[in-house]
């Protein structure tokens, strides 16, 4: 059995005439992030000592990857930045995860929309018209290797502005 934990990156500022790649938190991507930990950490931790953390290389998304790490006490050891990550591509993040090593029993991704909201929507049995900024969702898989996961079961839907 795989789980898959799907974070969208927090919501960034459009203050600073940078590439896409290099936008920064607004600070209430903080905010939104805490919001969100504190469900996820009353519910789901005693699944997240052993997941490994992959995060896109944009700011945005490394930042809000940093949080959840510092926050989870996630090791080093358990957290890579992936390029590939920085896609918007459903179809793309699925290939990325595909890939794991069978190993890993619970991935945490954190990632760009469109390609969340699909892959969420493709991936799980609920679907979602927009997973938003810092948005969470657990999706659990029945098959034993990330190279053959299908649709799996969504277990959890956490959304910062249902937590206000």
């Amino acid at each position: 059995m795989k789980r898959l934990v799907v974070v969208r990156h927090g919501k960034s500022s459009w203050k600073y005439d940078v590439p896409d790649h290099e936008r920064p938190l607004k600070k209430r991507a903080k905010k939104d992030a805490k919001a969100v930990l504190g469900v996820f950490k009353a519910f789901y931790l005693q699944n997240i000592e052993s997941a490994t953390f992959w995060s896109s290389y944009a700011v945005r998304a490394h930042e809000t990857a940093k949080i959840f790490k510092k926050e989870l006490e996630i090791k080093d050891k358990d957290f890579e930045v992936k390029k590939a990550l920085y896609t918007f591509s459903s179809g793309d993040l699925k290939n990325i995860i595909r890939k794991a090593p069978d190993s890993i029993e619970t991935l945490v991704i954190f990632s760009h929309n469109p390609g969340i909201t699909g892959l969420v929507n493709h991936s799980g049995d609920q679907k979602f018209h927009n997973i938003p900024t810092t948005g969470l969702c657990v999706i659990e898989f029945e098959e034993d290797h990330w190279d053959s996961i299908s649709t799996g079961k969504t277990l959890l839907s956490l959304f910062p502005k249902n937590l206000r």
